[in-house]
């Protein structure tokens, strides 16, 4: 990480959190502060993204706002976790253009949209396009033919996974990870990451916009998280059933993919349309508010995946399924565009950041002591 004045302001901050170690039981960032006497910049990097924001540090602080100090781990944490997401990406041209990427994820979705669309009434004439269609094998690669979805899923998403990949190790060696990785440390890292530990604050909850706890933001976040892997996995089995099995699609309702489509697409819109609904009332003061553009484009992004994905299903033996099915691939194809310049990234970088909190468990302080 370069040194800018997010960094400066967050060594400060942390040497005072040092010092005073009174919120060292509230998450995993204050035993981890209390690790190191210097912070380089990559140590920042790591403690910004091991912080989920859970702001019970900022409400329990006496140097907080409008003591002269200012101390606001909150939104510093956030703030280097931004510049984080723009140093570490790969490549970096693209991340610099994603740097502001409210309104680029909206211009993405919409041209990835208008892509899909040209695509599809190219290929099928216009007469087919809007035809309704029964509940066969294959109806829907008469709209958009199985290579055309293969060619451009596969090849998105191949981007996506190699471009985080590269975030990922970019920032494990700016972390200064050097540690031996245990088997005990990458379980101990699963857990915190999949139960979320870490969004319960000191263990009653987050303080979302104001001191009292709650603990509404990590089961969003649960229901977000549940529901973007079992959408995952319902794509997965219909690969399954139509390249090993045999069983093209549409699949019935009563069926494997469709059902764990569903609920995938359910979850997924209640966590991202709560979440939404959180930004809306949160206490601006321990927010970084210049984040806010990218946050909401990228919820709102996550929930017109799943709702088109939802309709489609509810319309696909009419004569919408053509318009419906252009439409759901397109936001997933700028879903999976914008993937590693976007506020997802976070999920990786604070997987990693948590491996790297558990190997540190199993070393003595940093002095010796």
């Amino acid at each position: 990480m370069q040194e800018t004045d997010a960094i400066l302001n967050a060594r400060r901050e942390m040497e005072i959190c040092n010092a005073c170690r009174y919120c060292e039981g509230f998450c995993a960032v204050f035993p981890a502060v209390e690790l190191r006497r210097e912070f380089s910049a990559g140590d920042l990097s790591y403690l910004a993204n091991l912080c989920h924001g859970c702001r019970g540090c900022y409400y329990a602080c006496q140097y907080a706002p409008p003591h002269e100090w200012g101390v606001n781990v909150p939104r510093t944490l956030a703030e280097v976790r931004a510049e984080s997401y723009v140093e570490y990406a790969w490549p970096p041209s693209l991340a610099r253009a994603f740097e502001r990427n409210g309104v680029v994820v909206s211009l993405v979705a919409a041209l990835s949209i208008t892509l899909i669309l040209l695509v599809a009434m190219a290929i099928s004439a216009p007469g087919q396009f809007f035809s309704a269609r029964p509940m066969v094998a294959d109806a829907f690669y008469t709209v958009i033919p199985l290579w055309a979805m293969q060619l451009v899923g596969l090849g998105s998403f191949g981007f996506s996974i190699f471009a985080l990949a590269k975030g990922a190790a970019n920032f494990w060696k700016d972390a200064g990870a050097k540690d031996r990785i245990t088997v005990s440390a990458i379980a101990i890292a699963l857990w915190d990451t999949i139960t979320l530990k870490n969004l319960g604050g000191g263990g009653d909850g987050c303080n979302d916009n104001s001191e009292r706890f709650s603990m509404r933001r990590r089961y969003l976040h649960h229901a977000m998280a549940g529901g973007f892997m079992l959408c995952f996995a319902a794509t997965t089995v219909g690969f399954i059933y139509h390249s090993f099995l045999g069983w093209p699609a549409p699949y019935p309702f009563i069926s494997l993919p469709v059902v764990l489509g569903t609920v995938g697409g359910v979850l997924l819109t209640i966590g991202t349309v709560g979440l939404f609904a959180m930004k809306l009332v949160e206490d601006p003061i321990p927010a970084a508010r210049r984040m806010l553009g990218g946050d909401v484009a990228m919820l709102v992004l996550l929930a017109l995946a799943a709702i088109t994905g939802l309709f489609l299903l509810a319309v696909r033996a009419s004569g919408a399924m053509g318009i419906a099915l252009a439409i759901h691939l397109g936001f997933i194809l700028a879903l999976f565009l914008v993937l590693p310049y976007s506020k997802m990234v976070h999920g990786v970088y604070r997987s990693a950041a948590l491996l790297r909190r558990a190997v540190e468990r199993d070393m003595k302080p940093l002095g010796g002591e």
